[in-house]
Formats: structure tokens, sequence, C-alpha cells
């Protein structure tokens, strides 16, 4: 394939360039997946027979359990920018024994502090009180969203307790470039950008107790209900910034099993709706309601109930997080399992998403902004569905894991058969120990090849398919196969896809592959960007579309050399 760029590659020894990133990859694990998978992840990189899954790697719901019963046990304080912090968890510490406590910055200082006991939440409610305002009315909800007021000059910081704060974003990607170029591999670059990009420990925490909090508004109504988060924020793909997904899952309600007995039974009168879409509807129209009127720091709530799966948006300031509610959305919950799944069957997997999805990113293939952009789902398939193309695979098909679910793993929502084994014990991977370097190279060759005009993508299958419509770009619903998860692409979009990947490509082959070549200093004193971070530079390109404006692009080749002669060093450019 690297023969269609016309230029000649190096490889290198995959197996001694994983070595080397063991130690930076510890951290990661230790972040995402639990300490005891650590030792694991290194015997498997070292192994030369048969890549195992990892015992370690805690399931999918017993993850998001013990996420949602440690948020039940939070509260988030609204403090004073010099807040002594030792003053403030001893004065905490009354009401019982604090797990974890961090401080962070949105719009105002805030603290997140998890108890020991549910107890000491209901001690803590028993001393706070309702503020008084005059010629204002305040609607008395109280929730676990509190203000610490200073009683006087005393409680503040003298500058020795002054409390840590946590980040809640990434840093500027001009920053992340500058850091990139200090690395001495590619494999290094990835995955200190996956350490620099991923959610934190805290900011996963605030992202559940968010969850708690507007579940407790929606228990007025539901008491038995649950609000879970899914997508990003628990695939373990999550980038530090991204909105919070949530869905209100009212399966957990108890008396739909209920069998009668002989003799007399007894029902619950409910209401009727004429479909399960009016229900949902019905329901988030109430819950956005009670969000907008009663929920504190809850601002811009919008209820768009038409959409295909209805919603309630709305930004919650004391996090800075933007949120989407939805009901009943199992099938995004399984999308979800499944990465978090993949994502931990092999180190690899992670640091090139997170990679990808930065280049992506960098380049506005992916946006916020609804359009014809590439989704970050849908570039997180292509990326697991190229792992499925090696040879041999790095992952596994969908099919397969379907294979290995036992009875307890069956699952089908709304007639799609989502069934995929939960338990990784199960998973035999096969032995592949290409680098990330060479990973990243070969996925750009790939995509900057793939005949995206007569096949789709299908992870299932783990092969390329004939597409069933015209769409540009098609990409097949994991669970619901009828459904192109990228149908919203068009081919303008789709084709500078395709030549940045080439570009991309091609990069990578004009430099010392790996490692970063004998480079001089930049101009700025630091290295010049090489690798992933040269990646990342702004593109020269133009054909981007404004109004009806339409720029001429310039040839792929002379934004290539442009690029290049931009990464050569003063000396090397004398000589030249």
């Amino acid at each position: 394939m690297a023969a269609s760029f016309g230029v000649c590659r190096l490889h290198m020894s995959g197996r001694r360039s994983l070595s080397k990133c063991l130690q930076t990859y510890d951290l990661l694990v230790r972040r995402q997946f639990g300490k005891n998978n650590v030792a694991e992840q290194a015997k498997t990189l070292n192994k030369t027979d048969e890549f195992e899954p990892k015992d370690g790697l805690k399931s999918f719901y017993a993850v998001l359990e013990e996420r949602q019963e440690q948020a039940e046990r939070s509260v988030l304080i609204s403090c004073q920018a010099k807040t002594n912090e030792k003053k403030f968890m001893k004065y905490l510490s009354r009401h019982g024994p604090i797990n974890k406590c961090f401080f962070y910055e949105s719009y105002s200082t805030y603290a997140v502090v998890e108890f020991a006991n549910k107890e000491s939440i209901t001690s803590l409610y028993e001393g706070t009180a309702i503020p008084t305002i005059n010629h204002e009315a305040m609607v008395p909800f109280k929730s676990r969203l509190l203000s610490l007021r200073s009683n006087g000059p005393a409680d503040q910081s003298d500058g020795q307790s002054l409390p840590q704060y946590q980040p809640q974003t990434t840093i500027p990607i001009s920053e992340l470039i500058q850091r990139l170029s200090k690395e001495e591999s590619i494999d290094q670059q990835m995955l200190s950008l996956t350490a620099m990009y991923q959610l934190t420990e805290e900011n996963i925490c605030l992202r559940f107790l968010v969850c708690s909090l507007l579940q407790d508004i929606a228990a007025a109504y539901f008491p038995e209900c649950l609000i879970r988060p899914f997508g990003s924020t628990v695939n373990g793909f999550g980038k530090l910034g991204c909105d919070l997904d949530m869905f209100l899952d009212l399966d957990r309600i108890s008396g739909r099993n209920v069998k009668p007995k002989a003799g007399y039974s007894l029902e619950f009168q409910l209401k009727r709706a004429n479909s399960e879409r009016a229900v949902t509807q019905s329901i988030l129209s109430v819950i956005g309601e009670c969000v907008d009127q009663f929920g504190p720091g809850c601002v811009g709530v919008q209820k768009i109930l038409n959409a295909r799966c209805p919603l309630v948006r709305f930004a919650h300031q004391p996090s800075g997080f933007q949120c989407d509610l939805t009901a009943n959305n199992r099938v995004a919950m399984k999308s979800s399992e499944l990465l978090y799944l993949y994502g931990g069957l092999d180190p690899r997997v992670r640091p090139l998403v997170f990679s990808v999805r930065c280049w992506a990113r960098a380049h506005s293939i992916t946006s916020s902004i609804p359009g014809a952009w590439v989704s970050n789902f849908s570039l997180t398939v292509m990326v697991l569905f190229f792992l499925q193309r090696r040879s041999p695979p790095i992952l596994p098909t969908l099919e397969h894991l379907r294979g290995l679910a036992g009875p307890g793993d069956r699952s089908v929502i709304e007639g799609n058969d989502c069934t995929f084994v939960s338990d990784v014990g199960k998973v035999q991977l096969q032995s592949n120990t290409e680098t990330l370097a060479t990973l990243l190279q070969e996925f750009f060759e790939f995509y900057g090849c793939f005949a995206f005009n007569r096949m789709s993508i299908d992870i299932r299958k783990g092969k390329e398919q004939n597409k069933p419509e015209p769409s540009a770009l098609h990409i097949q619903n994991p669970f619901e196969p009828t459904l192109n998860v990228s149908k919203n692409v068009n081919a303008a979009q789709l084709g500078r896809v395709v030549t940045l990947c080439q570009e991309a490509a091609w990069i990578l082959q004009q430099q010392e592959f790996g490692a970063p070549p004998g480079r001089e200093a930049s101009p700025g004193g630091g290295r010049a960007p090489w690798g992933l971070a040269a990646l990342l530079l702004p593109s020269n390109q133009a054909g981007r579309t404004t109004g009806r404006q339409k720029k001429r692009m310039e040839p792929a080749s002379a934004r290539i050399k442009s690029l290049l002669e931009s990464l050569k060093s003063p000396a090397q450019k004398k000589k030249s």
C-alpha cells in the first residue's frame, strides 16, 4: 500500500518500541482501568505467542455501579477562591469521614467532596441553611449543590493551604504540539497525547455527580429511576471538555415482572399514550421543565422533543458541562459498553483513537457544530475497523464477540440483537506486535486508498461490505445494521478526509520513521514539530466553502511540499 505513495518505509521492531513505552502507558492504565491491570498489560506486550485479555479489567456495569454509588455519597460546594483547604476539610469532617475531595474552577471555585457514608449527607443537610435574600423569592428545592459562606477573615487561607485546582479542559493545541515535539518517539507522542487529553479521575467523578444531581430532580416523579452517563464519559475515549450525555433509565422501576398469585392481585393505574415515543416526549418535557425551574445551576434549557431521539439540552454552570438528557436510550448504552470493551482489550487501541481524533479536530474533520462533519463515534468505528483488518487482526469482530456470549449476555433491544460477551477473560487475541507509530501511518494509508465509493465499513463482520445506499460515507451502526451512522457526511467532506489522510501518511513517510531525526532547535528555542506533532500543524489547504463562495484547492503535492519546508530547520533551509 505504501507503494501507492511512491515512498519506501523503514519498519521498526514492534516489541522493542512498545516495551520502551510501557512506563508511560502504566499511567494511562492505572487511570482508566484500575491498578491491578497494569502488570497484566506489561506481560502481554512482552509475550511472543498469544495476546490474552486482562482479567483485571472491570466489567462495564461494575464500573458504572461503583461510580454511581460514589456520586450518591458526594456533594458539590461553591467556595471562595482563597478557601483554607485544611479548615474546609476539618469543618466537613464533623459530618463523617471523607474519602475524597478536590477543587476546580468553573465560573467560580468549586469542591467535590465524597463522604464515606450516605448518612454524612443527611447530617450535612441538617446543618445547612436556606439563604434569605431581600426582594427575591427562592425555590425551596434542597439539592446537593451547596454554597460555603465565610464567617470572617480568620477563615481565609494563609497562603500555605490554598487548594490545588484540577484541570477540566484540554491544553491549547499549540502547547500540545510543543510538548509532543519533545518526545523521543511517535509511540511516546501518542501515549503522552492520551495522558494529556483523556478524562481525569476527578473529571469522571464530577460527571457522575452531575448525573446524580439530575437524578434527584427526576426522582420526584420516578423514585426508582436512574440517570446514567453514556458515550464518551464512560466508553474510555472521552476527552477533557467533551459533552455529558445522559439518559433517564426507567427500566429499573419495579413491578414489571411481578407474577400474579392465586386469588386477588393488584396493578398500578397508569396514564396511557399512543406510543413509547409519545411517553418519552411527555416524560422529557416534564423533567426538562423541572430542570429549568428548579435545577440550581442549570441554564439555557432546550426541549428538543421532535428529534429522532428526543432530548433535553442545557448547560450545567457549576461543572461547565454541556448536557444532553435522553430517555431509555438503551442501544446507545450498549454501544458505550462495546467501545469500553474494545478499548480495554489491547493497550494500543485508545492511544490510536485519541491521536486520530486529535488530528481530525485539528483539521476540522470533526466539529461540535452540527453539519456534514465526521462524528467522533464514526471516527472511532473507523479505527476499530482498521484494527480488525490488520494481519493478524488486533481486535476481534463483533460477530466473534457475540459467539463468545453467555446466557446472561443476551440483549435484544427494540428487535435488534445487541448481544456480545461481557467477560473479557473469554476473548483470546492473536499475536500482533506492530508499534503505535506503524499503526498510525498504516491507518492513514488504509483510508487514503479505501474504496469509499463502493464499500461500507462494518465492524460486525470486520470486512468491507457493498454499500446498500448511495451515501458518500457509509458506516454501519453496530447494533442497528440498517442505519448509517455517517449519513450526514457529504462527498466534499469525505474528499477532504481522504486528501488529509494521504497527506498525513506522506508526512510520516518523509521523516525518519518512529524516532525524531537529529533535529536542531527551532527558531523559538524548542525542537521543531515532528511525527504526530507535525500532523497537528494547521493545514495550508484551501477548498473550504463559505456561503456560496468556494476557493480553489491548492494541489495536494504543493501543500505537502509547503508543509515539509516549514518543518526544516534554518540550517537545512540554507543548504537547500
